[in-house]
């Protein structure tokens, strides 16, 4: 295996914390409302959620509000805990000066990151920590519901129904942690590639060997289900439950597909490819239940040989042939 770079975990949560805006401007009771709105919509998406996906599986770990550096914080936790488990061991501890001072410039430029991140993200589940658990990252919710001028309630639970889909996901499939854990472990495992012959077609190209390039689509196919699952389960809880749901995509769906500078920040930060990851993951999961109903694609999560393969999650009737003939 590769050596495992040093990151300074508590530089990188400094410079997150310290880079990352505070948010929009709010009042003591707005800030009170978007907290209670959302503690109140977490609680209130648990059951819809199970209703729709027919996952059946208790899920746990806490459900949490946050601020911006809150996240950042966590984020950093999750990734060390994420590459210690998957190289083995924990991150190594430098004795070299030279080390100690890349792992600072390591912590610094994954702070920064995040802090650009942080501004973003609505919520996410945390299933990488040593207990996972949901946050709900209260000043962008406010943010976006302000822009999008849409009904509160309703896209506090929108929101809420996302993040508790991937917790019960997680719930389903207690494999599926470890699994995802042991593909990072084998893209650690072999050197970093170089830029191959001819011209490069992308950034993973130059960075992956052939073998790494394997995993990491494997690792892509994996997202896609559990992003497009999400995305899909989501809206199909109907307007019994999200009465304006239909308003609330429509929106969203605008907003996230904005071109010119944000298309560009997307791209830097490989938010493009999550798009992509939303949007094929959920054609995939649409085919395969108007072919076998939500029960039949929740196979998926019975183990590994089930999730699908890249060239399945582009044809999903090649993975219904497979599991379901």
């Amino acid at each position: 295996m590769s050596e495992l770079p040093f990151i300074d975990a508590g530089v990188a949560s400094e410079v997150g914390a310290r880079l990352v805006p505070p948010g929009p401007p709010l009042s003591a009771a707005e800030v009170a409302d978007v907290v209670d709105g959302l503690r109140a919509a977490a609680e209130a998406s648990i059951a819809p959620v199970a209703e729709v996906t027919g996952l059946g599986a208790p899920a746990t770990g806490e459900m949490l509000v946050i601020d911006r550096p809150t996240w950042v914080r966590a984020n950093v936790e999750m990734a060390l805990t994420m590459l210690g488990e998957a190289s083995g061991g924990s991150m190594p501890q430098p004795e070299r000066l030279r080390d100690k001072v890349a792992g600072r410039a390591n912590g610094a430029q994954l702070g920064a990151v995040l802090a650009v991140l942080g501004s973003r993200i609505l919520g996410q589940y945390l299933p990488f920590l040593a207990e996972p658990h949901l946050v709900l990252v209260a000043p962008n919710v406010a943010k976006i519901e302000r822009a999008m001028a849409v009904d509160r309630d309703d896209f506090r639970l929108w929101v809420c129904l996302h993040e508790q889909t991937h917790r019960q996901q997680f719930a389903r499939a207690p494999w599926l942690r470890g699994h995802l854990i042991s593909e990072v472990g084998q893209l650690l495992a072999d050197e970093p590639g170089g830029p191959p012959k001819g011209r490069s077609r992308s950034l993973i190209d130059v960075v992956t060997t052939p073998a790494q390039k394997v995993v990491f689509e494997r690792v892509g196919a994996a997202m896609s289900l559990l992003e497009g699952y999400a995305d899909d389960m989501m809206d199909r809880v109907g307007t019994d439950v999200v009465p304006s749901v239909a308003e609330i995509r429509a929106r969203f769906d605008a907003r996230r597909n904005r071109g010119g500078w944000t298309k560009a920040v997307n791209s830097a930060l490989g938010m493009d490819l999550k798009l992509a990851q939303y949007r094929d993951g959920a054609r995939f999961c649409r085919a395969v239940i108007e072919r076998v109903g939500v029960d039949g694609l929740n196979v998926v999560y019975d183990s590994p040989e089930r999730l699908p393969s890249p060239a399945e999650i582009a044809d999903p009737a090649v993975w219904l042939r497979r599991v379901h003939a």
